[in-house]
């Protein structure tokens, strides 16, 4: 599942940034978002996800709940299930 989907899925608020010109894959795409009282700047390709400000990606929709929440495993594949993903 792209991550781009589960950040639009999980956010209060998301925002592409029409500016950002990637070096290497042009799929990359910068997104701005807004979850758990948190804002977050994130680079996305496909499934893969880099958290910018914290140097931190992942891959998949549990690495990135698990990310954003600061949750384990078990309780991130909780909330995507209560979210219906």
């Amino acid at each position: 599942m792209d991550s781009i989907h589960v950040l639009r899925l999980m956010a209060d608020y998301i925002k592409v940034d029409p500016s950002f010109h990637p070096r290497s894959s042009h799929l990359t795409t910068r997104w701005h978002a807004h979850v758990a009282g948190h804002d977050w700047e994130f680079l996305c390709t496909g499934p893969k996800f880099l958290d910018v400000r914290m140097d931190r990606g992942g891959g998949g929709a549990i690495d990135l709940v698990m990310h954003i929440h600061g949750l384990n495993f078990k309780a991130a594949a909780k909330l995507l299930k209560e979210r219906g993903i």
